[in-house]
């Protein structure tokens, strides 16, 4: 189909992209395939020197240095000795996943190069849309408590409507996404909040308001799970640490939800005029943002699905468009995918079926995987206190972000007033620009000696918590400005270390098992928060605040106490 000069679900042909093919005798690998590779064949010679296993070939080739070993690299059979790796051996038992083994190497073999980075982009628009709404609606709750004359208790279940939705989309969507294709999932998940978004702002009721959020919810639940896992997949293992920076959108996204809210919130507009035009606002953004993905950019399905639905040379085509886009060259064929999976036309299991790919999805949360998650006593501990930590963060969090306009509009100025809107707003601005540079941050100091994850981790969640507490010792607009600031800068380190410590701390085999319980967990966390705060018993308005900080400090103990630090060593 065309639009304009833009080709809408194309279907890819390896023809369309010449002159990216180069034998793969004639290849040149990626210089972190090849140290991997000679790590590897060192451990297994090291290894058969104490077994005393070394055979006369084995002998020979060791005694021939590096460049024999990187030499079987560019054979089918050296790829096939790469995917089949005894370190992956348990998970490999079909012709789907011998396959996939072998695209990643190609993916990781072109590099880092134009498409990634483009994507790198369109996928911050899931981080940015997400949090943009978070804080939206969190900023229009004075508004609508306003103008639907509802208690300043009640008007927090408004939040509660959006999470609802958040929790069906992140279910539906990861699923969805796997059997309806990246691609679609991908357009579609943004295109609902944009739509749902732009009619909240002519919601005629107050419980109409909270439908449409909902509805909007089920799409922007999607983006963090889909958008993640499509830009996982392009990504060659090499820049891993992209994925950890993508998380730099989310308090992008505040900041302009913040900035628009001072303008339209803050401003001179009538209080049931200004909360409509911000929605309106977030929406048409939001729906600008789908129209970018799919209209200017030409996305490529996920090259694992078309071949989970037995489109193998479309999963090659893919491959040859990256290198294309890249300016570079790929040796992917679906001969060498045949020699080592197996041809699909004779080989049973190169296709997967709806029911086979709900069914491995799923799976993700058997018995069987979630007892491999506690195989270990050291491991058992890890898991258990990271899914603690993000439980209670899923619930201290929002119990004070969600509704700190309500607590910046209870403040005071000099002379002992209340605060005005415009006061309100400014504020909640600087607290937004204040926390940007936590993010970055976080991707600096993970990687420092001595301090790494863990420590980055609990350092910056108790000093949150800290904050959090000091944050309602006085009500002056002054200080609760400065404590929300420096709040905002730590809050964003501590969730940027735990968005990049939770997968590298899971064994690979069951990464996605361990990684989908902790979302889940925040979530629901994020779901009771403003259930809690609506019904938190007692007329202190800090009272949400103080349960706040008491479970990022709880967060923080459980951190104290994590056995594993991934900084530095190989992720398992």
């Amino acid at each position: 189909m065309v639009f304009g000069n833009v080709k809408i679900l194309k279907t890819e042909k390896k023809e369309d992209y010449p002159g990216v093919l180069v034998p793969l005798a004639n290849a040149e690998r990626h210089h972190t395939i090849a140290a991997e590779y000679a790590q590897r064949r060192s451990e297994e010679h090291n290894r058969s020197d104490r077994d005393g296993t070394l055979g006369k070939n084995d002998v020979d080739e060791k005694a021939s240095g590096p460049a024999s070993s990187d030499a079987a690299m560019y054979t089918v059979e050296g790829l096939r000795r790469e995917v089949t790796a005894p370190a992956g051996a348990a998970e490999i038992d079909t012709p789907y996943d011998l396959k996939s083994k072998v695209i990643n190497k190609a993916i990781q073999d072109i590099g880092m190069g134009r498409y990634q980075w483009e994507l790198f982009g369109l996928c911050g628009f899931g981080w940015f849309a997400d949090n943009l709404w978070l804080q939206g609606v969190a900023l229009a709750l004075p508004s609508l408590e306003t103008v639907f004359d509802i208690s300043s208790k009640q008007v927090r279940y408004t939040t509660c409507s959006l999470f609802v939705g958040l929790c069906i989309g992140a279910t539906f969507w990861g699923v969805g996404s796997d059997v309806m294709g990246r691609r679609l999932a991908f357009n579609a998940t943004l295109f609902i909040v944009g739509i749902f978004g732009i009619a909240a702002g002519a919601g005629p009721s107050w419980i109409g308001v909270c439908s449409l959020f909902a509805a909007l919810g089920t799409g922007l639940g999607g983006n963090l799970p889909v958008d993640g896992a499509l830009f996982l997949e392009f990504l060659p293992g090499q820049s891993g640490g992209l994925l950890t920076l993508l998380s730099v959108w989310w308090p992008v996204g505040q900041l302009v939800g913040s900035l628009i809210g001072w303008g339209f919130l803050g401003g001179n507009y009538a209080v049931d005029k200004g909360w409509r035009y911000f929605v309106y606002t977030m929406g048409t953004m939001t729906f600008c943002m789908f129209l970018a993905r799919f209209l200017v950019f030409h996305l490529f399905e996920s090259p694992k699905f078309l071949l989970a639905r037995g489109r193998q040379a479309e999963a090659v085509a893919v491959v040859h468009g990256i290198a294309y886009k890249n300016h570079t060259t790929t040796w992917l064929t679906e001969e060498i995918l045949n020699e080592i999976g197996g041809d699909p036309a004779t080989t049973s299991g190169s296709k997967l079926s709806t029911s086979e790919i709900v069914r491995r999805k799923m799976s993700t949360l058997s018995s069987d995987r979630i007892k491999r998650l506690f195989r270990t006593r050291k491991l058992a501990i890890n898991t258990v206190l990271i899914w603690f930590c993000w439980l209670t963060i899923g619930v201290g969090y929002p119990l004070f972000n969600a509704f700190l306009p309500q607590y910046l509009a209870a403040g005071t100025d000099s002379s002992g007033e209340s605060v005005s809107a415009y006061t309100t707003y400014r504020d909640y601005a600087i607290t937004s620009v204040v926390g940007v540079p936590g993010s970055i941050m976080a991707y600096y100091l993970v990687s420092m000696p001595y301090v790494g994850r863990k420590g980055t981790m609990a350092v910056s969640t108790m000093l949150s918590g800290i904050f959090l507490f000091l944050f309602t010792t006085n009500s002056s607009s002054t200080y609760q400005l400065a404590f929300s600031s420096v709040e905002a800068f730590f809050q964003n380190i501590m969730y940027g270390v735990l968005f990049a410590y939770t997968p590298e701390v899971f064994p690979a085999p069951v990464r996605g098992t361990g990684t989908g319980i902790a979302s889940l967990l925040n979530r629901l966390g994020g779901l009771s928060a403003p259930i809690i705060a609506a019904n938190i018993p007692g007329a202190n308005p800090n009272a949400p605040v103080y349960v706040s900080g008491a479970l990022i400090l709880a967060a923080f103990l459980a951190m104290v106490c994590l056995p594993i630090e991934t900084n530095g060593n190989q992720i398992l």
